[in-house]
């Protein structure tokens, strides 16, 4: 164990417990996001790491604003905001076992990598277009009819939290795009995000609705989507 694997071993530690005690994340919350975050560093890096900070503290911070008028609305997140182990295993699951399997094979670390990009942007802008599209859109309808629909209902879209969440795809690729290197593969994670995000919709709007799968269910093959959409691209 090298003396950097020992400050970030320290840091997750630091950062687990912070994210417990700060509401953020609820006790298994915290253990499982330390055990993913630890897996994705083995197999990414610091890189990795950054992009899985990156989604977090975008998304904790968007599951907060204005949690008021979300809980007045009947739309806020259980548990005050706070994420279980299902929600972070559903967010963050996947880019966990890309880490894993670059740490068992390290001559997949840069396609591993690559594809984690694609996984957090697809949770990144899943979690930005539906916690900032209740709160700044203005038409809501159903991805599948088209029609106008109830916002906070699972598949219901408006175009201001799709672009938001784009946004928040764009920063993932940026963030990769500076560790890595700037070129058309920013362009793949911005489309991966996007991707992912419009099928996270429509498996709600059809799947979720009709109670045949879970939220965390949609948010796992969302960035499963966003994984595979990068490793195509590849």
């Amino acid at each position: 164990m090298t003396f950097t694997d020992l400050i970030v071993y320290i840091a997750l530690l630091v950062a687990a417990v912070l994210a417990y005690r700060t509401g953020k994340l609820t006790l298994t919350g915290a253990v499982t996001g330390y055990v993913v975050g630890l897996c994705i560093y083995k197999g990414a890096g610091i890189a990795g790491l950054i992009l899985l900070a990156t989604f977090f503290f975008i998304g904790s911070w968007a599951t907060k604003w204005h949690i008021n008028k979300k809980t007045a609305l009947g739309m806020a997140e259980k548990n005050k905001g706070r994420r279980t182990a299902g929600q972070v295993l559903a967010n963050g699951g996947i880019a966990g076992l890309l880490g894993l399997a670059s740490w068992l094979s390290p001559d997949k670390a840069n396609i591993a990598l690559l594809m984690i990009a694609g996984s957090m942007a697809a949770a990144t802008a899943d979690t930005l277009s539906s916690e900032l599209g209740m709160i700044y859109g203005r038409r809501f309808f159903n991805i599948l009819t088209l029609k106008k629909d109830t916002c906070g209902l699972d598949g219901v879209i408006s175009i201001e939290g799709t672009l938001i969440g784009l946004a928040g795809s764009i920063v993932i690729a940026a963030i990769y795009s500076a560790a890595s290197g700037w070129g058309i593969v920013f362009c793949w994670i911005t489309l991966a995000g996007f991707i992912g995000n419009l099928i996270d919709s429509i498996l709600g709007a059809s799947l979720e609705r009709r109670s045949f799968i879970g939220n965390n269910s949609v948010n796992l093959l969302n960035t499963l989507a966003g994984a595979i959409v990068c490793w195509l691209l590849v």
